[in-house]
């Protein structure tokens, strides 16, 4: 069950003292300079909207300073109850270990259209065994890559990062001047897959 569906009605919502629980159809808001910080639920909905890797619960509370897991957990259920009552079309799911910022179902067609379905991509049969090679060799190399097909692999990784389907993982130190690269949120998407965990595994591709 995920956090949008889990009943959070009962439960205490968690908010910063005299923080007004959001209403359904809020009074618009004029954002003014201001030198004291944003509460921590709005901290917690920035880091969601940035992107980048699931956000889990122990990076989070790194992040902001007091913040604990019980009180992540409520944040997440809150934000989403939030939306649920302001017909955002977004909400928070759950992707491997982690939260993400998503659309809803019904809101796909939109991304669709900006970015192109996964038929749209048009990815070459060499581009497919880089993505591949990627996803289940991650962090991996070009060197690593281009030793592995015995080809050079450089257009079809920045083809790929252009997709963003693959991204810059690490960065080459003074020992290791090669960047790595690894799969992205997108990818996971794009493939239906929960986490890399997801990933066929060898012994089941063979019985395809």
């Amino acid at each position: 069950m995920t956090p949008d569906e889990t009943p959070v009605d009962d439960a205490p919502l968690w908010q910063l003292d005299g923080e007004p629980e959001l209403a359904a159809e809020p009074e618009p808001v004029i954002e003014t300079e201001s030198d004291s910080p944003p509460p921590p639920l709005r901290i917690l909905e920035a880091l969601l909207f940035v992107g980048g890797e699931p956000l889990a619960a122990d990076r989070a509370c790194e992040a902001i300073r007091g913040l604990t897991p019980p009180q992540f957990d409520q944040a997440v259920h809150a934000l989403n109850r939030a939306y649920r009552l302001q017909g955002r079309p977004y909400t928070v799911r759950r992707q491997g270990q982690g939260f993400v910022l998503s659309l809803r179902p019904q809101y796909r067609p939109v991304l669709d259209k900006l970015y192109g379905a996964v038929r749209e991509a048009r990815l070459s049969p060499a581009a497919v065994d880089v993505l591949a090679l990627v996803a289940y060799r991650q962090p991996a190399t070009k060197q690593e890559i281009d030793g592995v097909r015995g080809a050079e692999s450089g257009a079809i990784l920045r083809q790929l990062v252009r997709h963003g389907l693959i991204a810059v993982v690490h960065r080459g130190d003074h020992k290791q001047r090669e960047v790595s690269y690894g799969t992205t949120p997108r990818f996971l998407e794009l493939f239906s897959l929960q986490s890399l965990d997801d990933l066929p595994r060898v012994q089941d591709l063979q019985k395809m």
